[in-house]
């Protein structure tokens, strides 16, 4: 038995109905196999707490173990009933119906579980959901095409003249190599702007751009204006370009699809502009809609720095899509993010594509303030002065504001593996905390700078510059 669970098992002795402890001494036994002491564990903290989440799951798994299967799933089904927002139960329960022969579920349980928490990715998961074959054996009518899933895996090509299979069939909108990259069942996004701490000025700004004009449908097209069109967001790293958009979803009410490079990217030729285009068409059929495409200078790169024909095949499609060429785009909102404005292709940036512009900017002091606080709802926390570490973290993203109390959460759990007690975080933690974690924005802003003063003929970046207060 491992030197680490003997540690947990003496530290428990001292302590034992600490919770935190006894999760981790549960997690510890499942890792040793020691079955029977890991439920004990568990069900120790769900006697005490019944909602209690991760002991729930922790069961469940030790149930699955003990190879009931059907048990297992009806727990987690259970939890995620009671606890929607539960990323990690998701991820579990795709494992099991996976193992059960149900892949479109699984998919579609997994992409759920990323919407709510892209840390919960499990690559062997993601393996297994594109190396498997067949469907669930539910009446959903979709075959699978050639297309790939998040994992990378390609999927088995089958004949375009099916009977069984339509593009064009109104009763299965959301069919075609789309289904297959897992997002036959996107949904409506539950976040909105009070969810999102500060970025008051870009959210009136979205507003202003998006919103309203899709509010006021009706309005712009007596005007014989569409609703819709492309925005580029652009920032430092882990400023919440993702979240914000997301939440932009929330606030129309419209559909939302996040799209990533390894879902549109396919090793044989031709099939990344095809899937391309039936995600548009996906999107158009399910409109309103917001396409959300992260890290879209990928997609985007300016061709001049190509020198394969398959990468400016592909932005051709890309550019073709959003021009609407073969297919009406009213209802469509193109969002796009990028870390580097300066990668794309100046076409993009034509009046009916991304012709819209939103600088998103590293939180200011209230902001800041305001994201400390959801981060620390959710650790055990003593006295906290949010303004004080606010400002003491200038120039930090919203990832750097992360780290920093990870950071803390280490110092704080060394002291109590030693007492076998919870020490909560306070103020002065944070702040040694912040005091060794540097802002990533800082080499962000540095690049930005020189394409801002000396590649700046549009005033593309002149947000950058008033943001450096080097322009009124």
């Amino acid at each position: 038995m491992s030197s680490s669970l003997d540690s947990l098992r003496l530290a428990l002795e001292h302590s034992p109905d600490n919770v935190p402890l006894l999760l981790l001494y549960g997690k510890a036994c499942i890792d040793e196999l020691q079955l029977p002491e890991a439920r004990s564990a568990f069900l120790k903290i769900i006697q005490a707490n019944a909602g209690h989440a991760d002991a729930r799951l922790g069961l469940a798994r030790v149930v699955m173990m003990e190879g009931k299967t059907s048990e297992a799933a009806v727990r987690i089904e259970q939890l995620i009933e009671e606890q929607p927002d539960f990323a990690p139960a998701y991820v579990m329960l795709s494992r099991i119906v996976v193992s059960e022969g149900d892949h479109a579920r699984a998919r579609s349980l997994y992409q759920e579980a990323l919407e709510l928490d892209a840390t919960v990715a499990d690559p062997t998961l993601e393996k297994e959901l594109a190396e498997r074959k067949g469907t669930s054996g539910g009446d959903d009518g979709v075959r699978k095409k050639a297309g790939v899933l998040s994992g990378g895996g390609t999927m088995e090509s089958i004949d375009e003249d099916d009977d069984d299979f339509d593009d064009d069939d109104d009763n299965h909108p959301r069919g075609g190599a789309a289904f297959d990259l897992g997002l036959a069942d996107f949904d409506k996004p539950k976040l909105s702007f009070k969810d999102v701490g500060g970025m008051e000025q870009l959210k009136e700004e979205i507003r202003m751009k998006i919103i309203y004009p899709l509010q006021h449908a009706e309005l712009f097209k007596a005007y014989d204006k569409k609703v819709g069109g492309g925005v580029l967001l652009y920032g430092p790293p882990g400023c919440g370009k993702t979240l914000i958009s997301k939440a932009t979803a929330g606030e129309i009410k419209a559909n939302f699809i996040s799209l990533g490079l390894h879902q549109i990217l396919d090793q044989f030729l031709g099939n990344s502009e095809k899937q391309m285009h039936e995600i548009f068409e996906m999107a158009r059929k399910n409109a309103p809609c917001v396409l959300f495409f992260d890290e879209v200078d990928a997609l985007a790169a300016d061709r001049r720095d190509l020198r394969q024909s398959a990468g400016r095949t592909l932005i051709n499609q890309f550019l073709a899509e959003l021009d609407g060429a073969e297919a009406d785009n009213d209802g469509i909102l193109i969002l796009g993010a990028t870390n580097a404005p300066w990668h794309i292709d100046p076409a993009f940036r034509r009046p009916g594509r991304f012709d819209r512009t939103l600088f998103v900017p590293p939180p200011d002091q209230a902001a800041r303030a305001s994201i400390l606080e959801v981060m620390a709802k959710k650790k055990p926390v003593g006295e906290i002065d949010l303004q004080a570490l606010a400002k003491k973290t200038e120039g930090f993203s919203g990832a750097d504001l992360k780290a920093v109390f990870d950071l803390a959460t280490e110092d704080v759990l060394t002291e109590a593996m030693k007492t076998g007690k919870i020490v909560p975080l306070n103020t002065k933690e944070l702040i040694k905390a912040s005091g060794r974690h540097k802002p990533t924005t800082k080499a962000w802003f540095e690049s930005a700078k020189n394409y801002a003063m000396y590649a700046n003929q549009s005033g593309f970046y002149d947000d950058v510059l008033k943001h450096l207060g080097l322009i009124k």
